[in-house]
């Protein structure tokens, strides 16, 4: 682990899969690995591994400014890079969305992760370099149904992103977004939480849908088409930290390759004709 700040790395997410893969991978590169949790067991759990863990709520601003400031404190002021990943996914037709659910589901997925971002960058403009990564999704650039939230929240942080890029040009901070498709990770377990929790399936126009998706998450669980390990994004990750020309998008997993290549060839109509037999005719 170095000595100085000049590898240090602010990572959200880490309790599980990607998150904790990555501060993994990164802290046996000898990076100084700050691993961030919502949960203060998980907390606990990654300080018991030998991380220096700290408790940081996407969703609480005070929660935040804590989480940076104690980081700070242990670096002298400096940090390298950002590497933003906790985030859910919230499953449900858009008609079934209530307020609050979108709601809910853009605090942590994007404005959480804008906050925190605004809150690194003086740093980093100060030290005249930084690594701002971005943990996005296939679902940032192609939509599916039944998940329009999360594709709301992805969508929007892709937008986001791409504008900080061209603000930062020149400034020695290099922003890279990470495009997923299925990682074997607890994201899907998280996710049916979220949708029994917040969507009335019973009472829905898409009940009979809802019923088909259910069966199906739970026959296929993590065993998804296509779907990879976490150390996929990983390896992304130390390429963006890494190069000297990190890349403005990194693709993971091959549904990512396809979406993507067929956005820029296929008509909108085709593209949904896509998307709707991907997503067993939008019974996933």
């Amino acid at each position: 682990m170095p000595k100085t700040s000049s590898d240090s790395i602010l990572i959200t997410g880490c309790s599980s899969g990607i998150g904790y893969c990555v501060a993994q991978g990164l802290r046996s590169r000898g990076y100084r690995v700050f691993a961030t949790a919502r949960k203060e067991k998980d907390v606990e759990r990654l300080q018991a591994g030998g991380f220096e863990s700290l408790q940081l709520d996407l969703d609480d601003e005070n929660s935040i400014r804590t989480a940076v400031a104690s980081v700070l404190s242990h670096t002298g002021g400096k940090l390298y890079a950002l590497f933003n990943n906790g985030a859910y996914g919230q499953a449900g037709a858009v008609e079934d969305l209530t307020r609050a659910t979108l709601r809910a589901q853009l605090e942590t997925n994007l404005l959480g992760w804008h906050d925190l971002t605004r809150q690194i960058l003086p740093v980093m403009r100060e030290q005249g370099k930084g690594r701002i990564i971005q943990n996005s999704s296939v679902l940032g650039f192609a939509a599916m149904p039944y998940r329009g939230a999360y594709n709301c929240s992805k969508f929007a942080l892709e937008g986001l992103t791409d504008t900080l890029r061209l603000e930062l040009a020149g400034s020695g901070i290099h922003v890279s977004l990470i495009e997923p498709g299925p990682i074997r990770s607890r994201f899907r377990t998280n996710a049916y939480a979220m949708f029994m929790k917040n969507i009335d399936t019973e009472h829905s126009y898409h009940a009979a849908q809802y019923r088909k998706q259910i069966e199906r998450l739970k026959k296929e669980g993590d065993a998804a088409p296509f779907t990879l390990g976490p150390d996929a994004v990983l390896k992304r990750v130390v390429h963006a930290l890494e190069s000297r020309r990190p890349k403005p998008r990194y693709y993971v997993t091959f549904p990512t390759y396809l979406f993507g290549y067929t956005k820029r060839l296929f008509s909108t109509r085709m593209q949904d004709m896509l998307m709707l037999k991907a997503s067993g005719g939008g019974e996933n």
